[in-house]
């Protein structure tokens, strides 16, 4: 028997109840489940598999190994008054994983991009506005929501029923802890909670990670207590940690905190602001 054609591979691979759009380019052996809507020019890769009822539009890419579960949307009309309908795009990198529910809308201005990174974990009913763009490794837990233009590093996690507010920026390795309110930029390797509240650093995913030396790890201790602990002027602190960085992560801490920014610096626990406001040592521990 000859070997069967591409194209019945793909028809092979797509259930007769879904709606694919004649512009969409989907690799043979991606998998196209029931009543799923394919709109536009979407591309989905290979052995990626799209769930029932799932929704994908626009000039939206989906890489490898991916996974779209059901009633998620990717690359639909971003939620902005200022949308004039012009191309913009989506892109999902390989082996992320997008929940229920789940919506994450392409760019607003022309030719502008919503960009997931490799192997990100979106989880169930959250949110990824018009033009946010996250790193490798991201983990957006039930219901966090961000708003547009906000920038997450790698292999940070932002936890459940969690609020970002537009334009912030969340460096790598941050923790967000569940229900904060988000408004101001996060330093790499830092933990936020609460109303914007900077409480600690993120010691056990730095050590879990395995990417980073005790020293490397040791810095950053010494860069909350400098930033946070040390009663002195912010930029005071600022000053004084740039001229003793010695590692990557306290130079990383510093680049961010000098590159430009348009929500300013997450700032201390506040008096009965939170459960690590009062305590050091819990400020530091693990969440």
């Amino acid at each position: 028997m000859a070997a069967p054609t591409a194209n019945k591979l793909q028809c092979m691979a797509i259930h007769s109840t879904a709606v694919v759009d004649r512009q969409a380019e989907i690799d043979p052996t991606a998998e196209i489940g029931p009543h799923v809507t394919i709109e536009g020019a979407v591309r989905v890769g290979p052995r990626t598999r799209v769930f029932a009822n799932a929704y994908l539009s626009g000039w939206t890419e989906i890489g490898a190994d991916c996974q779209i579960h059901p009633g998620a949307v990717v690359g639909h009309l971003p939620q902005d008054f200022h949308f004039g309908g012009e191309r913009t795009f989506c892109k999902i990198g390989d082996g992320t994983i997008v929940r229920e529910f789940a919506s994450i809308h392409r760019g607003t201005q022309p030719e502008s991009w919503t960009i997931i990174g490799k192997d990100c974990f979106i989880l169930g009913y959250s949110h990824i506005g018009h033009n946010c763009e996250l790193g490798e490794g991201v983990k957006l837990y039930n219901c966090a929501a961000l708003s547009g233009h906000v920038i997450v590093g790698d292999f940070a996690i932002i936890s459940g029923y969690s609020l970002t507010h537009q334009f912030v920026r969340i460096g790598p390795y941050v923790m967000v802890g569940g229900g904060t309110r988000l408004g101001k930029d996060v330093p790499p390797y830092f933990m936020a909670v609460g109303e914007s509240e900077c409480v600690g650093y993120n010691s056990i995913g730095l050590r879990r990670s395995g990417k980073f030396t005790p020293a490397e790890i040791s810095e950053v201790k010494t860069a909350y207590r400098t930033l946070y602990r040390a009663g002195q002027t912010f930029q005071t602190a600022v000053e004084q940690l740039a001229a003793s960085a010695a590692t990557r992560t306290g130079r990383a801490v510093i680049d961010f905190i000098r590159s430009p920014s348009k929500r300013g610096i997450i700032g201390p626990p506040r008096p009965g602001g939170s459960a690590y406001a009062d305590d050091e040592s819990g400020a530091e521990r693990d969440m």
